[in-house]
C-alpha cells in the first residue's frame, strides 16, 4: 500500500511508519520543512511537503500531526496554536484529496477522548456517548467533523480518539519515570480521575486495522479496555519500578504550571473501546501491569 503519513517522525508517527515499513508498504512522510528532516527509517519511500500538497496515487492517508497539548502553559495564543495546527492542517488534508486526479480511498485521522470532555463521573463512554463540553471537547469535535467532509468525496474517514499513550521514550511515562527513580512519583491531584491509556504497541496495530479493515469507518476509540484511576495508575508505575507512589503532584502546582491545560491531568474520562471490542480486536496489552511489564522491564532500579 501506497501510504502518505503526516506526524510521521512525532511520538505517535514513529511506531506507525516503521511498522508500516516493516510489512512492505511505500511510506512518504508529510511534513512542514522536508528538507531538513533527518530520516530515521530505513526503507522511507520519502517525504513531501505542505506546500502543493498532492495526494494523487496515494491509497491512504493517516494524519497524526498536530501540537503537542502540554509543551507548554496555556494561554489563549497556545491554544489557538493547537486549534490551528488540528484544524488547518486537517483542512488542507481534505482539500487534497478533493483536487488528487487519483484519490486515496482511506483517510485515517487522530482525534483524542478529549472529545468526551472533562469528566468527574464513572461513567463508561463508548463511541455512542455524547460529545462533552470545554476546549478540548470543542476541539475534538471540530477536528472530527473537518475529517469527516472527506466523506462526501468518497473517501473512507476512520477517526482514532486516542488515549494516554504509554511507552518508555515518550509521552506521559518518560516524564514520570525519572520523578519515581528519585522517589518522589505519586498521582497527580487527587488521584480519583480516570485515566484512558493504551500501549503504543497496542495503537500502532489499531491504526494498521483501520487502514487495512475497508469494512470499517467512523469514531473507534484508541484505548485499552481496563481504563484505571490515576491513583492506581501511579500506584503500578511505582510497583514495577520499585518505587513507591507517595507524593502527589498538587493540583494547584499544575494549574501554576499549565494553566487551563491542568485540566488534561486533573480530570479523566473512563473510556472503552466498544467498537474495537465488537470487531474482536486483539490487544496484546489489555491490562496495565501486562502494559508496564513490557514497557518497564529494562527501567526497573534496585
Amino acid at each position: 500500500m501506497k501510504v502518505l503519513v503526516s506526524g510521521g517522525t512525532g511520538f505517535l508517527g514513529r511506531s506507525l511508519v516503521e511498522a508500516l515499513i516493516e510489512r512492505g508498504d511505500a511510506v512518504t512522510i508529510l511534513s512542514r520543512r522536508p528538507e531538513s528532516l533527518p530520516i530515521p527509517f530505513r526503507g522511507l519511500a520519502g517525504t513531501m511537503s505542505w506546500d502543493g500538497l498532492d495526494l494523487s496515487g496515494f491509497e491512504a492517508v493517516v494524519h497524526l500531526a498536530g501540537e503537542n497539548l502540554l509543551a507548554r502553559r496555556w494561554s489563549e495564543e497556545h491554544k489557538a496554536r493547537i486549534r490551528e495546527s488540528r484544524l488547518a492542517g486537517t483542512r488542507r488534508i481534505v482539500e487534497a484529496l478533493e483536487a488528487a486526479s487519483t484519490r486515496p480511498r482511506t483517510l485515517v485521522s487522530a482525534s483524542a477522548v478529549g472529545w468526551y470532555g472533562p469528566r468527574v463521573d464513572d461513567v463508561a463512554l463508548t463511541e455512542e456517548s455524547e460529545p462533552g463540553s470545554g476546549f478540548l471537547s470543542e476541539l475534538c469535535r471540530d477536528w472530527e467533523a473537518r475529517a469527516r467532509e472527506a466523506e462526501i468525496l468518497g473517501v473512507r474517514v476512520c477517526l482514532c480518539r486516542i488515549g494516554v499513550v504509554l511507552d518508555r521514550s515518550g509521552g506521559a511515562l518518560e516524564r514520570m519515570i525519572p520523578m519515581f527513580r528519585r522517589w518522589l512519583g505519586g498521582p497527580l491531584g487527587h488521584g480519583r480521575q480516570w485515566v484512558s491509556w493504551i500501549h503504543r504497541k497496542d495503537l500502532t496495530r489499531i491504526l494498521l486495522c483501520l487502514l487495512d479493515r475497508e469494512d470499517l469507518a467512523g469514531a473507534f476509540n484508541g484505548t485499552a479496555p481496563r481504563p484505571e484511576r490515576m491513583k492506581d495508575f501511579a500506584a503500578a508505575v511505582g510497583r514495577h519500578l520499585n518505587r513507591p507512589s507517595w507524593l502527589p503532584a498538587p493540583g494547584f502546582a499544575l494549574k501554576l504550571a499549565l494553566g487551563e491545560g491542568a485540566e488534561v491531568v486533573l480530570t479523566g474520562q473512563r473510556v472503552l473501546p466498544a467498537r474495537l471490542q465488537e470487531i474482536e480486536f486483539h490487544f496484546e496489552y489489555p491490562t496495565l501491569d501486562q502494559a508496564l511489564e513490557e514497557i518497564l522491564r529494562e527501567e526497573v532500579v534496585p
